[in-house]
């Protein structure tokens, strides 16, 4: 089973959120799905179910691994390096 390699060099405590919304969503005058918070820097971005897909594309341009859900109630993490949950 594929385990994530990157959860022990992300910073402690997590960073604080950027934003409480995804600001590039608001910049283009769409509407998130739903939230994803980079776990090295903090930046706010939308899933991949949003037109902009701007968590995604902010590990392509930064190369940060981890994410977690930004949404109320959710816990779970994304590797995006690693493709798995942590």
């Amino acid at each position: 089973m594929r385990q994530c390699t990157h959860t022990g060099t992300l910073p402690r405590p997590e960073p604080e959120p950027r934003s409480r919304t995804c600001p590039e969503c608001l910049a283009e005058g769409t509407h998130p799905v739903h939230l994803r918070l980079c776990l090295t820097c903090g930046n706010v971005g939308c899933c991949d179910s949003s037109p902009g897909r701007h968590a995604t594309r902010h590990h392509e341009r930064t190369g940060h691994p981890v994410m977690r859900s930004y949404e109320p109630g959710e816990d779970w993490r994304w590797c995006f390096v690693d493709h798995v949950l942590v």
